[in-house]
Protein backbone atom coordinates (compact mmCIF):
# COMPACT_ATOMS: atom_id res chain seq x y z
CA UNK A 1 0.00 0.00 0.00
CA UNK A 2 1.24 3.77 -0.92
CA UNK A 3 -0.91 6.54 0.64
CA UNK A 4 0.26 10.03 -0.23
CA UNK A 5 -0.56 13.32 0.94
CA UNK A 6 0.25 16.96 0.82
CA UNK A 7 0.32 19.07 3.56
CA UNK A 8 0.64 22.71 4.11
CA UNK A 9 3.63 24.28 4.89
CA UNK A 10 4.15 26.16 8.66
CA UNK A 11 6.38 29.32 9.28
CA UNK A 12 7.78 30.36 12.38
CA UNK A 13 9.46 33.13 13.11
CA UNK A 14 12.94 33.58 14.78
CA UNK A 15 16.99 34.69 13.21
CA UNK A 16 17.35 33.22 9.68
CA UNK A 17 19.39 30.18 10.68
CA UNK A 18 17.54 29.00 13.43
CA UNK A 19 14.22 29.63 11.46
CA UNK A 20 15.34 27.68 8.88
CA UNK A 21 16.20 24.37 10.74
CA UNK A 22 12.83 24.66 13.47
CA UNK A 23 10.78 25.26 11.11
CA UNK A 24 11.51 21.99 8.80
CA UNK A 25 11.29 20.03 11.84
CA UNK A 26 7.87 21.52 12.15
CA UNK A 27 7.43 20.90 8.96
CA UNK A 28 7.89 17.24 9.13
CA UNK A 29 6.10 16.57 12.27
CA UNK A 30 3.22 18.24 11.18
CA UNK A 31 3.03 16.79 7.77
CA UNK A 32 3.99 13.21 9.54
CA UNK A 33 1.02 13.64 12.14
CA UNK A 34 -1.74 14.55 9.43
CA UNK A 35 -0.32 12.00 6.82
CA UNK A 36 -1.23 9.32 10.16
CA UNK A 37 -4.56 11.33 10.87
CA UNK A 38 -5.72 11.00 7.40
CA UNK A 39 -4.60 7.24 6.99
CA UNK A 40 -6.20 6.47 10.59
CA UNK A 41 -9.26 8.16 9.08
CA UNK A 42 -9.56 5.82 6.41
CA UNK A 43 -9.17 2.80 8.08
CA UNK A 44 -11.71 3.56 10.50
CA UNK A 45 -14.48 3.92 7.62
CA UNK A 46 -13.50 0.10 6.90
CA UNK A 47 -13.81 -0.85 10.49
CA UNK A 48 -10.16 -0.80 11.91
CA UNK A 49 -8.71 0.85 14.85
CA UNK A 50 -5.23 2.82 14.43
CA UNK A 51 -3.29 4.34 16.79
CA UNK A 52 0.08 6.00 15.94
CA UNK A 53 2.97 7.74 16.81
CA UNK A 54 5.92 9.29 14.82
CA UNK A 55 9.62 8.61 16.12
CA UNK A 56 11.71 11.29 17.19
CA UNK A 57 13.66 13.76 14.48
CA UNK A 58 17.52 13.28 14.16
CA UNK A 59 18.65 16.41 16.02
CA UNK A 60 21.46 16.88 13.38
CA UNK A 61 18.82 17.19 10.80
CA UNK A 62 19.82 20.41 8.18
CA UNK A 63 17.14 20.98 5.69
CA UNK A 64 16.17 23.76 4.03
CA UNK A 65 12.25 25.10 4.89
CA UNK A 66 10.05 23.70 2.32
CA UNK A 67 8.32 26.39 0.66
CA UNK A 68 6.01 23.95 -1.11
CA UNK A 69 3.21 21.54 0.62
CA UNK A 70 5.26 18.58 1.92
CA UNK A 71 4.48 14.99 0.21
CA UNK A 72 4.13 12.34 2.74
CA UNK A 73 3.92 7.92 1.99
CA UNK A 74 4.33 4.68 3.48
CA UNK A 75 7.64 3.68 2.19
CA UNK A 76 6.67 -0.07 2.94
CA UNK A 77 3.73 -1.61 3.94
CA UNK A 78 1.77 -0.89 6.97
CA UNK A 79 -0.01 -4.07 6.93
CA UNK A 80 2.70 -5.90 7.70
CA UNK A 81 4.79 -4.32 10.09
CA UNK A 82 3.84 -2.23 13.46
CA UNK A 83 6.90 0.00 12.68
CA UNK A 84 6.77 1.49 9.17
CA UNK A 85 8.53 3.98 7.65
CA UNK A 86 7.50 6.99 6.36
CA UNK A 87 9.36 9.14 3.33
CA UNK A 88 9.05 13.02 3.58
CA UNK A 89 9.65 14.64 0.63
CA UNK A 90 10.09 18.55 -0.55
CA UNK A 91 9.52 18.94 -3.87
CA UNK A 92 10.08 23.23 -3.66
CA UNK A 93 13.78 25.55 -4.44
CA UNK A 94 15.75 23.23 -2.86
CA UNK A 95 13.98 19.97 -3.08
CA UNK A 96 15.16 17.44 -0.46
CA UNK A 97 13.99 13.67 1.05
CA UNK A 98 13.92 12.16 4.52
CA UNK A 99 12.75 9.10 5.70
CA UNK A 100 11.21 9.24 9.65
CA UNK A 101 10.41 6.10 11.53
CA UNK A 102 6.82 5.46 13.12
CA UNK A 103 4.62 3.06 15.25
CA UNK A 104 1.29 2.18 13.89
CA UNK A 105 -0.85 -0.41 15.26
CA UNK A 106 -3.65 -1.64 13.03
CA UNK A 107 -6.78 -3.45 15.22
CA UNK A 108 -9.86 -5.33 14.03
CA UNK A 109 -11.35 -8.68 13.20
CA UNK A 110 -9.19 -11.23 12.28
CA UNK A 111 -9.89 -14.88 10.98
CA UNK A 112 -8.36 -17.30 13.58
CA UNK A 113 -8.99 -20.74 14.19
CA UNK A 114 -12.31 -21.90 16.14
CA UNK A 115 -10.44 -25.25 17.36
CA UNK A 116 -7.38 -26.97 16.55
CA UNK A 117 -6.52 -28.16 12.67
CA UNK A 118 -4.58 -30.76 11.03
CA UNK A 119 -2.59 -30.49 7.98
CA UNK A 120 -4.68 -31.55 4.96
CA UNK A 121 -8.38 -30.28 6.91
CA UNK A 122 -10.55 -28.43 4.09
CA UNK A 123 -11.73 -25.60 5.96
CA UNK A 124 -15.58 -24.87 6.37
CA UNK A 125 -17.10 -21.74 8.60
CA UNK A 126 -17.56 -23.65 11.46
CA UNK A 127 -13.59 -24.02 11.81
CA UNK A 128 -12.97 -20.52 12.14
CA UNK A 129 -14.00 -17.26 13.85
CA UNK A 130 -13.25 -13.51 14.30
CA UNK A 131 -11.49 -11.96 16.78
CA UNK A 132 -9.76 -8.35 17.03
CA UNK A 133 -6.26 -8.75 16.43
CA UNK A 134 -3.28 -6.74 15.55
CA UNK A 135 -3.66 -6.84 12.10
CA UNK A 136 0.02 -5.88 11.29
CA UNK A 137 1.78 -7.74 13.82
CA UNK A 138 2.75 -9.81 11.56
CA UNK A 139 4.79 -9.84 8.21
CA UNK A 140 2.23 -13.22 6.52
CA UNK A 141 -1.12 -10.68 6.50
CA UNK A 142 -3.97 -11.74 8.52
CA UNK A 143 -6.61 -12.88 6.76
CA UNK A 144 -9.58 -10.85 7.99
CA UNK A 145 -12.05 -11.74 4.87
CA UNK A 146 -13.56 -15.75 5.87
CA UNK A 147 -14.78 -15.90 2.17
CA UNK A 148 -10.51 -16.43 1.48
CA UNK A 149 -10.80 -19.42 4.01
CA UNK A 150 -13.92 -21.85 3.29
CA UNK A 151 -12.81 -24.31 0.68
CA UNK A 152 -9.02 -23.76 1.54
CA UNK A 153 -6.59 -26.69 2.85
CA UNK A 154 -3.94 -26.75 5.90
CA UNK A 155 -0.81 -26.43 5.13
CA UNK A 156 -0.13 -28.04 8.62
CA UNK A 157 -1.84 -28.42 11.87
CA UNK A 158 -2.52 -25.33 14.24
CA UNK A 159 -3.92 -24.80 17.79
CA UNK A 160 -7.17 -23.30 18.35
CA UNK A 161 -6.87 -18.99 18.29
CA UNK A 162 -3.94 -19.29 16.01
CA UNK A 163 -4.41 -16.41 13.81
CA UNK A 164 -5.18 -17.33 9.99
CA UNK A 165 -2.33 -16.12 7.53
CA UNK A 166 -1.91 -17.17 4.21
CA UNK A 167 1.25 -19.35 4.35
CA UNK A 168 -0.49 -21.75 6.43
CA UNK A 169 -3.39 -22.50 3.62
CA UNK A 170 -2.85 -24.33 0.00
CA UNK A 171 -5.22 -24.96 -2.70
CA UNK A 172 -7.33 -28.19 -2.32
CA UNK A 173 -6.79 -30.17 -6.02
CA UNK A 174 -8.88 -29.46 -8.58
CA UNK A 175 -7.23 -32.64 -10.38
CA UNK A 176 -6.33 -36.14 -8.28
CA UNK A 177 -3.79 -38.60 -9.80
CA UNK A 178 -5.95 -40.96 -12.14
CA UNK A 179 -9.39 -38.41 -12.29
CA UNK A 180 -10.42 -38.45 -15.85
CA UNK A 181 -10.56 -35.11 -17.58
CA UNK A 182 -11.78 -32.53 -20.05
CA UNK A 183 -8.87 -31.81 -22.18
CA UNK A 184 -9.51 -28.38 -23.86
CA UNK A 185 -7.12 -27.43 -27.15
CA UNK A 186 -7.67 -23.95 -27.64
CA UNK A 187 -6.15 -21.12 -29.72
CA UNK A 188 -8.12 -18.33 -30.05
CA UNK A 189 -12.11 -19.13 -30.11
CA UNK A 190 -11.55 -22.07 -31.71
CA UNK A 191 -11.57 -24.78 -29.26
CA UNK A 192 -11.26 -28.82 -29.45
CA UNK A 193 -12.18 -30.58 -26.51
CA UNK A 194 -11.06 -34.72 -25.61
CA UNK A 195 -10.83 -36.78 -22.72
CA UNK A 196 -7.69 -37.63 -20.44
CA UNK A 197 -6.49 -39.38 -17.61
CA UNK A 198 -4.68 -36.77 -14.56
CA UNK A 199 -1.20 -38.42 -14.01
CA UNK A 200 -0.91 -36.36 -10.53
CA UNK A 201 -2.63 -33.96 -7.97
CA UNK A 202 -2.88 -30.25 -8.79
CA UNK A 203 -4.89 -27.80 -8.05
CA UNK A 204 -6.54 -24.52 -10.44
CA UNK A 205 -3.75 -22.81 -12.23
CA UNK A 206 -1.01 -25.71 -11.67
CA UNK A 207 0.56 -27.34 -14.63
CA UNK A 208 -0.15 -30.96 -14.77
CA UNK A 209 0.74 -34.11 -16.43
CA UNK A 210 -2.86 -35.58 -18.69
CA UNK A 211 -2.51 -38.68 -20.81
CA UNK A 212 -4.66 -38.25 -23.64
CA UNK A 213 -7.28 -41.37 -23.97
CA UNK A 214 -7.60 -41.02 -27.90
CA UNK A 215 -4.34 -41.04 -28.66
CA UNK A 216 -2.19 -42.57 -25.38
CA UNK A 217 -0.40 -39.35 -25.41
CA UNK A 218 1.16 -37.40 -22.40
CA UNK A 219 0.50 -33.87 -22.72
CA UNK A 220 1.26 -30.76 -20.03
CA UNK A 221 -1.91 -29.08 -19.33
CA UNK A 222 -3.33 -26.29 -17.25
CA UNK A 223 -5.66 -26.76 -14.71
CA UNK A 224 -8.95 -24.60 -15.46
CA UNK A 225 -11.63 -25.89 -12.86
CA UNK A 226 -12.23 -29.13 -11.22
CA UNK A 227 -12.22 -32.04 -13.79
CA UNK A 228 -10.76 -29.45 -16.98
CA UNK A 229 -7.37 -29.00 -17.89
CA UNK A 230 -6.82 -27.04 -21.23
CA UNK A 231 -3.30 -26.82 -23.82
CA UNK A 232 -2.41 -24.29 -26.30
CA UNK A 233 -2.99 -25.57 -29.97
Amino acid sequence: MRTTILVATLLMTGSPLLQGAESTAAQIEHAAGLFLDDFASQQADRGFEVSHKTGPLDSRLALAACNTPLAVSFSGDPWKTTQPTLEVSCSGERPWRMFLGASVTITGDGMVAARALTRGERITGGMIKAESVTVNATRRGVITDPEQLIGMEMRRGINAGTMMTPNLLTAPAAVARGDHVIITARRGSFAVNSRGKAMADAAVGDQVLIENLSSSRTVKARVTAPGQVEIPM
